[in-house]
C-alpha cells in the first residue's frame, strides 16, 4: 500500500490545492498528523475517502469535535499511530520514541515541527514536515509504502514557498559564488 503522509497544511480553503490533489491521486491513503486550521480543509481531504487523521493544536473546535488526539490502525500488519504534538525538539527524538512504544505502535506519525523527520530505530518515526508551511525546510511530505509487511519511506518534495530562512541562507550561498 502507498500512503502519502502531510502535516500542518493550515488552510482555510475549502478546497485541496491542485498540486496537492494531483500528488494525492498516485497514493490509496492520505494521513494528515494534524494542523487542517479549519473544517472546510478537513472536509475538502476527507472527501477523497483516503483519509486517516487526527486534530492540532491550531484546528478550529469543530475539527477538534470531530478527529481524536491520537489514532492507531494496521496496515498489512505493521501498526502505525498518529499525533500531533509528539516531540518539541528536532534533534532528539528520544520522548517520541517512547510515545511510540507506549502507543504499541511499529510507526509514529507526527507534526507539529513544520520539517521533515524520518528516523529507524526499533520504532519508525515519521514527521512529514509541511506542504504549505514549511520551517526550516522546503515544503515536503513522506511517502510510506508498505509490502507484506516492509516499510519503506521517501520524502517527496513538493513545489511551493520555502520558510524565509531557506531562502535567505540560498541567497547567502549565491552571493559566495
Amino acid at each position: 500500500m502507498k500512503i502519502i503522509i502531510i502535516s500542518d497544511t493550515h488552510s482555510s480553503s475549502d478546497s485541496i490545492p491542485s498540486f496537492l490533489s494531483e500528488l494525492f491521486d498516485d497514493y490509496e491513503m492520505i494521513i494528515h498528523a494534524g494542523d487542517f486550521d479549519s473544517l472546510q480543509f478537513y472536509k475538502a481531504l476527507e472527501a477523497t475517502g483516503k483519509l486517516k487523521a487526527v486534530h492540532g493544536n491550531s484546528d478550529e473546535p469543530a475539527v477538534r469535535e470531530i478527529l481524536s488526539e491520537k489514532l492507531v490502525f494496521e496496515v498489512e500488519g505493521v501498526k502505525i499511530g498518529i499525533i500531533h504534538e509528539a516531540s518539541l525538539s528536532i534533534v532528539d527524538n528520544t520522548a517520541t520514541r517512547y510515545m511510540a512504544l507506549e502507543m504499541g505502535v511499529d510507526v509514529l506519525v507526527f507534526g507539529h515541527l513544520h520539517r521533515p523527520i524520518i528516523e529507524k530505530s526499533d520504532v519508525l518515526l515519521i514527521c512529514p514536515g509541511s506542504p504549505t508551511k514549511p520551517r526550516m525546510s522546503d515544503p515536503c511530505a513522506v511517502e510510506l509504502e508498505i509490502n507484506n509487511g516492509t516499510v519503506a519511506t521517501n520524502i517527496i518534495p513538493i513545489t511551493g514557498q520555502s520558510c524565509g530562512y531557506i531562502d535567505y541562507s540560498r541567497k547567502l550561498g549565491e552571493n559566495k559564488s
